[in-house]
């Protein structure tokens, strides 16, 4: 069964990334729509899949990570505006059925991403 599951690593703590709110939308040629929300656990994960079973469809999807609220809760110096406030993530699945895994690391000034296992 395909699913969709992400993580947050704060690269300039070193720490799981806690309490970022997520957003996760369908793309599509009309425009976006918006599947669902979620919070990041202590240990930087999502308690459940993204998407998962008959929900998860081969597409385009986006993921928006809100790192600057996370940065501004833990007390760190931003500039106005913050140079990385939303970060978006565009990715295409090909294969409704794998396990698509898409982890975030993030700094105030930087991220990576790849497709995780």
């Amino acid at each position: 069964m395909g699913r969709l599951t992400t993580h947050v690593l704060d690269t300039a703590n070193g720490c799981p990334g806690e309490g970022i709110h997520i957003k996760l939308y369908a793309l599509k040629s009309d425009g976006m729509t918006l599947l669902r929300e979620a919070v990041t656990n202590n240990d930087g994960r999502v308690d459940a899949p993204l998407l998962e079973g008959a929900d998860f469809a081969k597409g385009e999807y986006l993921l928006e990570f809100a790192a600057g609220d996370y940065f501004r809760a833990r007390g760190t110096g931003l500039s106005d505006p913050a140079f990385l406030d939303v970060v978006p993530i565009r990715f295409g699945v090909a294969d409704a059925g794998a396990h698509y895994h898409v982890p975030l690391l993030i700094s105030p000034f930087g991220y990576s991403t790849y497709r995780g296992s």
